[in-house]
């Protein structure tokens, strides 16, 4: 079977706009052109479309997918069987999430009272999952396994105050890369600043900080497009601004 992009379009649920721009980014390209110029998509295609729609369900990025998508290491069976776990553990997290909702509700409407704790459990194991299947991959081949792991029960185990103030400290780092991205001028104020937000940001999660292992992290950033990517999102040049201060602040520590 062979399809144009409204066709393909319509099969997939998707619109025509988002085939023409996937093509654009080079994340899927028609099988061929017709003798009148149009886009034909062949099974191929089709197939991999079905990869993209089922990583994006997942909320994973254009780029990521890209990526992904190009792995030698994994054929179409492999991604089919790779997208059902993590589909599945999408379910038991929103599974967590809704029990997490009903017993909030039953507790307001007189049933068993919940702890602040049980309250926020759902949303820092939404977290930890999110960091892993974005990071997980590079975090524990530069940092090892057992790191990871303390890292992630440390989280886990944050109370409702810290699990609050590790939030808002993200939200003043993000606000501090902003007006350091709109600044005439790096000054040292700002590189301190960065710097020892996301230090005080990393000791809620790490199981023990260090100097050269942030400066090391820091590093990362930039040489990985998905932390950098992350970053930059919120300033522009951001994981280079993040990068630049720890490595200024830290460095020589």
């Amino acid at each position: 079977m062979e399809y144009t992009v409204q066709q393909l379009a319509n099969l997939a649920g998707v619109s025509s706009r988002t085939l023409r721009y996937y093509d654009q980014i080079d994340l899927l390209k028609p099988g061929r052109a017709s003798s009148s110029g149009y886009r034909v998509y062949g099974q191929h295609e089709v197939d991999r479309l079905q990869h993209i729609l089922f990583y994006r369900e997942l909320d994973i990025g254009l780029e990521q997918i890209k990526s992904l998508l190009q792995d030698a290491n994994m054929n179409d069976e492999d991604m089919l069987v790779q997208h059902r776990a993590n589909l599945k553990k999408k379910r038991d997290r929103l599974d967590h999430l809704i029990k997490t909702l009903d017993q909030t509700l039953a507790a307001k409407q007189g049933g068993s009272k919940m702890s602040n704790e049980q309250k926020f459990s759902a949303f820092k194991q939404q977290r930890v999952h999110d960091n892993e299947r974005l990071y997980g991959k590079e975090i524990r081949h530069h940092y090892g396994d057992q790191i990871v792991d303390e890292a992630n029960r440390k989280q886990l185990q944050l109370t409702e105050d810290q699990y609050s103030m590790m939030l808002k400290i993200e939200e003043d780092l993000k606000k501090q890369l902003q007006e350091a991205s709109g600044a005439s001028a790096i000054t040292q104020d700002h590189q301190e600043r960065i710097a020892n937000l996301h230090k005080q940001w990393l000791q809620y999660s790490w199981p023990t900080y260090s100097p050269q292992a942030h400066v090391g992290l820091a590093q990362l950033y930039i040489e990985d497009e998905r932390f950098k990517s992350y970053y930059d999102q919120f300033a522009k040049n951001g994981a280079q601004l993040l990068r630049d201060a720890v490595t200024h602040v830290f460095s020589s520590t």
